[in-house]
């Protein structure tokens, strides 16, 4: 019997695969070179094996690590800049001189003193270690100068307690420099050594519960002995370098020498002529130079001359013939004159950038000129068309009856721009209340209070500012009263609504109905400078940085910037001890435009801080003085504006100030009435865009006077009809929920009939929310006075410290 054949009709099963799993060799050996859909459409990348996935990397990590090292070869060495390290002490009873005395070894090194008016500072030339350090020094209560300096610091170190740590005025620059951003730090304990055996081991371990709170997983070294600073010194060199973003994309320069000569028309403006270490990028003499705290500048030249501080300085062997040493003597000192009237770069009237911050307006520019004949008649036959409106009207009327018959949703209007109020006038506050205090002394017949503490108590009171503390009530009852009715302000009864609210405009939805960002624009916008697209600008601008060699003087030479039209106040100001910074600007970083930042109110600051008040801004590298607006930050396209800066969530700060390119961060101080700068919330810079639109609401309510099924009587909301006719189509709502609108005013009071969605509770309040865009007042200056040196007491509160060097 023949066995059985399956024919060419059998079903052919798939077959199983067995559980083993596909590698990729098989799935190409599959495919025959056959393609994805998604491969097709997108660039094809070149899959690798995985012994050249190892491989690649590999080479990444080595290119990284030859990249650290280079960095910090440069740092320091005879081809870049010195490493710049500034000394922070963070305590009253840590001793400034004697740990810069240390950090001075001359058997390491050249020590090479300087006196940059009160501020101690030295380079340090190691040859040994191929290293040179430029140690500056900062008390935390010069606000001003440790901000600044930090800037352009490489490494700052901290100076610790061995008991305490830091001190209140410590913690509070601790928290401005967190703020700011902090370069390469590095912490340093001195004083351990003279305590006990016994109390050294707790000193340590207390002080590292400490740090542990400020600076995670940080070690601290101690700075005690000549030894000890010679192990910091080596930890200063091999650190690794963290980077802030605002000044690596800028080129920079701490001033080490300044000189100044006056013009010959005015005494009191000239040339200036900075010298220092080119730090961060390239300085071109085309662009604008921003000196921090001054304003900014032009360039005329920039001059090279011989570097005062060489790592290896050229040694003259002596020759057997001293004629031939004089000979070689004089040929070298030729050379370093040579040197030193080098001129690397003169500027370029053509390519160099305008100083123009703002657009001059053109009065003329929203004019129209006088139409013709044939736009004139063209004009009437659109009108004729137009005004054609179809009407529902008895039989027989003719067309100029018809054109007296009113249509049933037809709205009363009035313009009422002849009047003008400012929102602030009629907003109606609680009364200050004042109570009289009265104490009387009693006589006692022991001696137990000492004539310090009668003192004391007298001085006290005769510090108080009873007009300041007026005023600080009024504003703590208006920041209260915002808390517990936001928005709402009273009727005026002497003004019309109509008339008192004209500005402002109802929305069917705040959230989507449309609102044009170039409608009714202020006369300061046509001063300020706007980009079709800034993200595109900034990536633009970021990419040629990268990849565009700029000529100009590279970074690590030591130059003189010639700096054009500076005021003498200037050199006053370096001369008397502050620290003098520039940094080179951006292309349209001189130009005036409306700033986007998003702060945090600081846990340290409770004091109401009211929208517009002058406040002092560290955005980045400036330093100014404007009056912001607050607003919410949101995703949407219209942002309600907070009267008052919020501890509870991040707000958005608006300000008209000069262009910055994102990332920077934004430090907001307010100055107090005896000169101290009081820091109340920290940020960074979120945008530049004139139109991001913040709305002020204004919430205007009711009281039911009468309660049907779905209809009320409401009163108190306005107090005449016609104001009620001409809000009449703005929608209503109230506390718990419930949405309405007036359907007709009652009599002549202000009275309004109203349906709701649902039958209103007679405890229930009605409300109606008018909007209008605000804008930021024009008060921006560039010029902030320095503070009073400050400590921080126990209770939070900022007092003047006596004494301070």
């Amino acid at each position: 019997m023949a066995a059985h054949r399956p024919g060419p009709l059998k079903q052919q099963n798939k077959a199983h695969k067995g559980g083993r799993h596909r590698g990729r060799g098989s799935a190409q050996r599959d495919g025959k070179g056959r393609l994805a859909l998604k491969t097709l459409s997108k660039k094809v990348r070149k899959e690798l094996s995985r012994v050249d996935q190892r491989h690649r990397a590999s080479q990444l990590r080595k290119q990284k690590k030859e990249a650290v090292l280079a960095e910090k070869r440069q740092l320091g060495g005879k081809d870049g800049p010195p490493h710049q390290v500034l000394v922070v002490p963070l305590h009253s009873r840590i001793s400034l001189p004697e740990a810069m005395q240390l950090l001075q070894d001359r058997d390491t090194g050249t020590v090479h003193l300087n006196e940059l008016g009160n501020t101690q500072s030295f380079m340090l030339l190691c040859p040994r270690l191929k290293h040179r350090w430029f140690f500056t020094s900062a008390r935390p209560g010069d606000l001003h100068t440790v901000l600044d300096m930090a800037k352009v610091a490489d490494t700052i170190l901290f100076l610790l307690d061995p008991l305490e740590g830091w001190d209140s005025t410590g913690d509070y620059c601790l928290s401005c420099l967190f703020a700011q951003g902090l370069p390469t730090y590095t912490l340093a304990v001195q004083g351990i050594s003279g305590l006990p055996l016994k109390k050294q081991i707790d000193a340590r371990k207390k002080l590292s519960k400490a740090v542990e709170k400020r600076f995670l997983h940080d070690k601290f070294l101690l700075l005690d002995t000549q030894q000890e600073a010679g192990m910091l010194l080596r930890q200063l060199a091999n650190q690794k370098q963290q980077h802030l973003a605002f000044r690596d994309r800028r080129a920079y320069l701490f001033a080490h020498a300044v000189d100044f000569v006056p013009s010959e028309e005015n005494n009191l403006v000239g040339t200036l002529k900075i010298s220092g270490y080119v730090r961060g990028q390239t300085v071109n003499v085309n662009r604008l130079l921003h000196i921090v705290g001054h304003g900014d500048f032009q360039m005329k030249q920039i001059d090279a001359p011989g570097d005062p501080f060489p790592l290896n300085p050229r040694r003259i062997k002596p020759q057997k013939d001293p004629d031939m040493a004089m000979e070689i003597c004089a040929t070298d000192t030729v050379d370093d004159m040579e040197e030193g009237l080098k001129v690397l770069m003169r500027a370029d009237p053509d390519r160099q950038e305008s100083l123009q911050a703002e657009v001059i307006p053109d009065p003329m520019e929203g004019e129209q000129t006088w139409p013709t004949e044939e736009e004139l008649s063209e004009a009437k036959d659109f009108l004729k068309e137009s005004s054609k409106v179809v009407k529902k009207v008895p039989k027989g009327t003719s067309s100029y009856q018809a054109e007296w018959i009113l249509d049933g949703g037809s709205q009363s209007g009035g313009e009422g721009d002849e009047y003008e109020y400012d929102d602030m006038e009629h907003e109606d506050f609680m009364e200050e209340e004042s109570q009289d205090e009265s104490s009387e002394e009693e006589e006692e017949e022991y001696e137990t209070m000492t004539v310090g503490e009668s003192v004391h108590d007298g001085l006290y009171d005769e510090k108080v500012d009873e007009e300041a503390e007026a005023k600080m009530l009024e504003k703590y009852k208006q920041e209260r009263l915002e808390e517990m009715f936001p928005d709402e302000v009273d009727t005026p009864r002497d003004v019309a609504a109509r008339i008192r609210f004209q500005k402002y405009r109802g929305l069917k939805s705040f959230r989507t109905s449309p609102w044009d960002p170039k409608e009714n624009l202020p006369q300061d916008y046509a001063r300020i400078f706007q980009f079709q697209n800034f993200t595109n600008t900034r990536k633009s601008i970021f990419k040629e940085i990268e990849e565009k060699e700029v000529e100009g003087a590279e970074v690590g030479w030591y130059v003189t910037l010639h700096v054009s039209e500076v005021p003498v106040s200037v050199v006053e100001c370096f001369r008397q001890g502050a620290p003098l910074i520039a940094f080179s600007l951006l292309p349209h970083e001189q130009k005036m435009s409306v700033l986007n930042m998003v702060v945090r109110r600081d846990p340290g600051n409770t004091e109401p801080v009211k929208a517009k008040e002058e406040l002092i801004f560290h955005c980045g590298f400036r330093r100014f003085r404007a009056s912001p607006l607050f607003s919410q930050h949101t995703a949407a396209d219209k942002h309600k504006l907070q009267r008052f800066l919020t501890a509870d969530m991040a707000l958005v700060v608006t300000v008209y100030a000069p262009i910055t390119f994102p990332p920077a961060s934004v430090l907001l101080f307010k100055q107090k009435s005896n000169g101290m700068h009081s820091l109340i919330a920290t940020g960074h810079l979120m945008s530049v865009d004139p139109d991001r639109m913040v709305i002020k609401r204004v919430v205007l309510s009711g009281h039911p006077f009468k309660i049907f099924t779905k209809m009320a009587v409401v009163r108190y909301m306005f107090f005449n009809r016609e104001d009620v006719l001409w809000f009449k189509p703005v929608e209503l709502r109230t506390k718990w929920g419930r949405r309405g609108h007036i359907k007709e005013p009652l009599g002549t009071h202000g009275h309004m009939k109203c349906s709701f969605d649902g039958k209103l509770k007679s405890q229930d309040t009605v409300l109606m929310n008018l909007y209008k865009r605000v804008f930021p007042k024009w008060t921006y200056d560039p010029y902030v006075p320095e503070p009073v040196p400050w400590v921080k007491s126990e209770s939070s509160s900022v007092v003047p410290q006596e004494g301070m060097e």
